[in-house]
């Protein structure tokens, strides 16, 4: 097999990490192996260092739900202990379901790979690691890539894989003071706030900058299993408001009985193509949470599996959501978490939640395939459930968010979708809003804000590698609408989201770049642009509606080594 000259990698993160251990495993070893990281380390990427977590936060994953690595993590913790953290002191007493903390998980991957790069070298791979090293543009020359660092130096390259994971673009920050775009790095606060601090959003995101702020105006203690929250002298105004437009709290992390995270547990691609001839080139929503949901309920728990199995999709969403729609949300958290307590100690699964977290992996692979019409119903009624099943707060947040309830330290609003938040002419913001238990109209001002709805999609025009925009080398992602007379209606309601090709073919504008099955770039005509590849999750979002974290970046890796496998051999397998 003719060697690639040499593989250029933008991002040295997780991404990175799972797309050279999939080199390696498809025997791929270019001459040189290039990998442009901005940080200052590879491997654990914004969320499991200090770009992203702090000593108090903790990864909703364990142990025995990490994908394959060189060494397993007990063996990790056998060679390099920690001797501060009582759970990862020993490797002898490691509880593989126990959560890890984000910055010893961010050890774990950095070492990992480390390892994996050692196995390249030892194959005869110059491996090159620039840290430090922001990349400014990407351009196509001839055969092949150039990458231009942001200190103009060039590097070319047969092929392409960009990883530079998450993206947290600034607005005000910086600039009013008290608006915070993001939490991150969480060691931007640093001093204790004696005033109300308004948090959008309610998910993980949301949890690390409660973790963080409630830090810095006091002190958590433990007492007979309970968290016991104890607030400095010189906070007395402290407190937190989160915003949330459905006024959900994320579901607590239960007993997992095996990950269903595997390419062998998804639709292939031949499934996938034959599915579509069959079905007017579009794979059907429905069928799909048939086949990935409902199916493997069935295996699990039968008795549920008979209580939803002739729901829509609707019918089950609504269903599902009808005790959060009912109940305060802080008493369903504290219902949610003894139900997962109960779960956890007697090593039972909640079936339903297992099967729909493993769906909404499943779901990706599919989805670029679907129609117009079923994209927006999926976002529409799908999604809104996922995520709030997907989260997995670990026990331990749930504590403190708890801890800081009881003392009437944490509220929640839930507000209508014409609500917004703009910079306050002092400091902090003013968030307008109705508030959808009360009904009332409120305008609240609040010295600090911080923007915590997690990442968002980056658009075609905000990715950063301006030739390859200019060139066409990527393009927008759309789907196309089955029904002709739906997608002109759609168009005529607001048609900055509608493409009109023609007076007969309408598509739907997803967010970010347009891609295919092996995460190769599509260009302006949807023609795969041999050897770029984009495993970015924030630039691919529209295509990739969901992901599962290091999961996600697995698979990804593989779809990339398969094809830059068979491309060596073969000038194109995707077209």
């Amino acid at each position: 097999m003719e060697k690639l000259e040499s593989i250029g990698i933008v991002g040295g993160g997780p991404a990175a990490l799972f797309a050279v251990k999939h080199l390696i495993s498809e025997n791929i070893y270019p001459e040189n192996l290039y990998i442009f990281e901005k940080s200052t380390r590879i491997g654990a990427g914004m969320p499991y260092s200090k770009e992203g977590a702090d000593e108090e936060h903790v990864a909703n994953v364990s142990a025995n739900e990490l994908p394959e690595l060189p060494e397993t993590f007990s063996s990790f913790i056998q060679r390099k202990p920690y001797p501060n953290h009582p759970d990862f002191s020993d490797y002898r007493n490691i509880n593989e379901y126990k959560v890890i903390p984000r910055l010893i998980l961010g050890d774990y991957m950095e070492e990992q790979f480390k390892i994996l790069l050692n196995t390249a070298r030892k194959m005869g791979v110059t491996v090159k690691v620039f840290t430090e090293t922001a990349v400014a543009d990407i351009r196509k020359k001839n055969q092949f890539f150039e990458i231009i660092t942001s200190g103009d130096d060039v590097y070319e390259c047969s092929a392409t894989i960009i990883c530079t994971g998450h993206h947290w673009p600034k607005k005000h920050e910086g600039i009013k003071n008290g608006w915070y775009d993001s939490p991150y790095p969480p060691s931007k606060f640093s001093s204790a706030t004696n005033y109300p601090i308004a948090i959008r959003g309610t998910s993980l995101t949301a949890v690390d900058s409660i973790k963080t702020l409630a830090r810095l105006n006091g002190t958590f203690s433990e007492k007979d299993d309970e968290m016991i929250y104890t607030l400095d002298p010189s906070s007395s105004n402290f407190s937190l408001t989160l915003f949330s437009k459905r006024g959900y709290l994320p579901a607590l992390r239960f007993h997992s009985e095996g990950s269903a995270f595997s390419e062998g547990w998804i639709m292939s691609q031949e499934e996938i193509y034959e599915y579509k001839e069959k079905n007017g080139g579009f794979i059907d929503l429905n069928y799909v949470f048939e086949r990935n949901f409902k199916q493997p309920l069935r295996k699990k728990n039968e008795k549920f599996y008979n209580e939803i199995k002739d729901l829509t999709i609707e019918q089950f969403v609504e269903k599902m959501l009808a005790l959060r729609e009912e109940l305060d949300s802080f008493e369903l958290f504290k219902a949610e978490y003894y139900e997962a307590q109960k779960s956890i100690e007697r090593h039972q699964t909640i079936a339903w939640k297992e099967t729909l977290s493993a769906f909404s992996y499943a779901i990706n692979y599919p989805a670029k395939h679907f129609s117009a019409e079923d994209m927006i119903r999926m976002k529409k009624t799908l999604l809104p459930l996922i995520s709030v099943i997907i989260a997995s707060l670990p026990q331990s947040s749930y504590k403190e968010i708890i801890a800081l309830y009881n003392q009437g330290l944490i509220s929640l609003v839930s507000v209508d979708d014409g609500s917004y938040v703009e910079p306050h002419q002092e400091e902090g913001a003013t968030y307008h809003y109705t508030n959808q238990d009360s009904g009332d109209k409120k305008s609240d001002h609040y010295r600090m804000y911080i923007d915590a709805v997690g990442q968002q999609p980056v658009q075609f025009n905000d990715i950063p590698f301006k030739t390859l925009r200019d060139e066409g080398l990527i393009s927008s992602g759309y789907l196309k609408f089955k029904n002709n007379d739906t997608g002109k209606l759609q168009f005529e309601e607001d048609s900055r989201k509608i493409l009109k090709i023609d007076p007969d073919n309408y598509y739907l504008r997803v967010d970010g770049l347009n891609i295919n099955d092996y995460f190769q770039a599509l260009d302006y005509y949807g023609k795969a642009t041999e050897n770029l590849f984009i495993m970015a999750v924030p630039y691919i979002a529209g295509l990739n509606p969901d992901y599962s974290g290091l999961d996600f970046c697995d698979t990804a890796g593989k779809r990339v080594a398969t094809c830059l496998k068979s491309g060596i051999i073969a000038d194109q397998i995707v077209s």
